[in-house]
């Protein structure tokens, strides 16, 4: 695990300027791997070329130095991330004749491409971001995992090319200031983040997952490709039983995969399904005691640790417990908001930042429950997207605006949790009877109508998300495995995983997520939908699966999200910045909000006449980012 930086320029700086640059964008990525660093180095008459990275080391820990080259010296590669089939991988190159000089899983991956070339990517069972310089062939491969666990963002210029696993260490290095995207600014105030390929930066990009660029050092173009196909496999006639096996099984085998290392690891236990099933199957793959870790929250309608505890008690954990007021965060959310370099107000950042924080005391890798929603169907927005599919069936449009007429008195609120009434709002909300919904129900920030009240006209896209349906051929979502798909390119590439990563590297942690298996999304994608999401029961497979393992009808409990009550902070510690936030002579300068709409949802929020938490929180969020970066650039 570590972090990675390369840069492409079409003249030859002078080595010492060329070794200073990737020097410096090693440094600013410090905290993705403070055990060591390595940067390659070369130019020609056509291009000098550089690439470095830092390492936190957990698989070989002695001979796994980056960057790796091949025997003669035409390939090298620098790489960050866990390959899990490396093992097998290596033993396959063996048996061919492949000799290796470390035990690491960045020479198995230079070693297959030497074999294989770009074709190779395919067979990577991992979460990786990596670069590799192929002299003979003139050629430069910077890849991205089948999920995108690892971040990678690039930008082109007429003069360089530029990547990192971070934009710290990119932004600087860009040839002028960047503008503030447009289309990052509308995707941003509808999801709380900003999905690949976009960034909040023009001309600056996320490579998407499963997806590797090829650049050619001599034409000094590139272009972009998929690893593998990613589509919704054929539906399998398979019983429901064999299916349950077969859940339990490609499980537990990926979390024994996914618990080689060298170094000390535990698990995040919530309490949840997720968190559960997975250190009960580590508790079960390993002979020690297994470290779990939780943490919990003063007010009391957010703490869940009694649930963690049931699980703890049951696997015979070393259980270590955090629970957190405001005073503990109040002095983090700025370096946390700021570390993920671009907005992003998912609340569930702050706690994951300070478990992180706390684990990383005891050891150095993590297994999550992250990603088992996203197989199995396990979200609330999965039901409400089926419920809305039958609603515009049955109810009809003029009864239904009657409806929001009447259900925007009875379900009005002045708290921050996400009960009963967010739950129904949300629903009524996002109901629209040309078959969008679901874009309005992932919308977390703002629905269509509140982002359209926000941005001025200029700024504000009401199609913003139609290059995500034309890219994906998927106009109208409307299965649970529609939906699925959605957030494997959208929600958990976006949101999700980028939260996990920043959160975590920000700590020098290192996070696995075992449900993210290839081979899990596959088979699960060709499950009848029935299989995933049974009446009110959500994760119905993975749940049946595991329910004998656990106390009766534990697994069927509800969870609170792993949010933060940042509805009060907002009203409290961070109500004065807030206001500064809102002063017109600032709007206006700044030329993207309207004035007085964003006037009257913060007063009425910090007033508690209107609860608008997430709203005000991402707007929060991305000011606090202005101000405290783009402003600075």
């Amino acid at each position: 695990m570590c972090g990675i930086n390369g840069f492409i320029k079409k003249s030859d700086p002078g080595n010492t300027e060329l070794k200073a640059q990737i020097n410096t964008m090693n440094d600013l990525i410090f905290h993705r791997g403070p055990d060591d660093d390595g940067v390659f180095c070369k130019t020609t008459g056509n291009y000098a070329l550089a690439m470095g990275m830092r390492r936190l080391s957990i698989i070989d820990l002695s001979t796994g130095k980056q960057p790796i080259s091949n025997d003669s010296g035409t390939i090298t590669i620098v790489f960050n991330g866990e390959i899990y089939n490396y093992q097998v991988l290596r033993n396959e190159l063996q048996s061919k004749g492949v000799t290796f000089k470390t035990k690491s899983d960045t020479e198995v991956i230079l070693k297959l491409y030497e074999l294989e070339g770009e074709s190779s990517f395919k067979k990577l069972d991992g979460m990786f971001a990596f670069s590799i310089h192929d002299n003979e062939r003139g050629k430069v491969f910077i890849a991205r995992d089948f999920f995108g666990e690892k971040p990678l963002y690039y930008s082109k210029s007429d003069n360089q090319f530029i990547w990192a696993s971070e934009l710290k260490s990119l932004v600087p290095y860009l040839e002028e200031k960047p503008k503030i995207s447009a289309t990052g600014v509308n995707l941003f105030f509808r999801l709380t983040y900003i999905p690949p390929p976009f960034t909040i930066y023009e001309n600056v990009h996320k490579l998407e997952a499963n997806h590797y660029i090829e650049y050619d050092l001599g034409t000094h173009t590139y272009s972009t490709h998929q690893i593998e196909p990613d589509k919704l496999s054929q539906k399998s006639s398979i019983d429901f039983n064999t299916a349950k096996n077969t859940t339990k099984e490609l499980v537990k085998e990926s979390v024994g995969s996914r618990s080689i290392s060298d170094v000390p690891l535990g698990t995040f236990l919530s309490g949840g399904v997720d968190s559960s099933i997975i250190s009960l199957c580590l508790a079960q793959c390993k002979e020690e005691k297994i470290n779990t870790f939780s943490i919990g929250f003063e007010k009391k309608s957010f703490d869940e640790t009694d649930k963690s505890r049931v699980v703890s008690k049951l696997i015979n954990s070393n259980h270590n417990e955090f629970i957190i007021g405001e005073n503990d965060l109040k002095d983090s959310i700025h370096e946390i908001i700021i570390n993920f370099d671009e907005p992003f107000s998912d609340t569930a950042a702050l706690p994951t930042h300070l478990v992180s924080k706390k684990t990383r005391e005891r050891v150095t890798v993590a297994l999550t429950g992250d990603g088992g929603d996203e197989m199995f169907g396990g979200y609330n927005k999965y039901y409400i997207g089926k419920l809305n599919r039958r609603y515009t069936r049955l109810v009809p449009k003029g009864i239904h605006s009657a409806f929001m007429g009447i259900g925007s008195k009875l379900l009005k609120s002045n708290n921050d949790q996400r009960g009963l009434k967010f739950k129904i709002n949300k629903l009524l909300n996002s109901i629209d009877y040309n078959g969008q919904f679901y874009w309005d129900i992932i919308s977390l920030a703002n629905t269509s109508e509140q982002a359209k009240k926000l941005l001025l006209n200029e700024i504000h896209d009401s199609n913003i998300f139609k290059s995500y349906m034309d890219r994906h051929n998927i106009q109208n979502p409307r299965s649970v495995h529609d939906f699925r798909y959605v957030d494997k390119f959208l929600s958990l590439d976006g949101g999700m995983l980028a939260k996990v990563d920043r959160t975590s590297m920000q700590n020098s942690l290192e996070c696995r997520a075992p449900f993210l298996n290839k081979e899990i999304w596959h088979f699960a994608n060709s499950l009848p939908e029935e299989y995933l999401m049974k009446g009110w029961s959500k994760k119905h497979i993975l749940k049946e699966a595991f329910k004998d393992e656990f106390p009766e009808n534990f697994l069927e409990r509800g969870k609170q999200g792993f949010g933060s009550p940042v509805g009060d902070w907002l009203r409290s510690n961070l109500k004065k910045e807030l206001l500064s936030y809102i002063e017109p002579d600032f709007l206006a300068r700044q030329g993207l909000f309207n004035i007085d709409y964003v006037n009257t949802l913060v007063n009425d929020h910090i007033t508690g006449k209107k609860d608008s938490t997430y709203s005000v929180w991402a707007y929060y969020c991305f000011q606090k980012w202005y101000k405290n970066i783009y402003q600075q650039l």
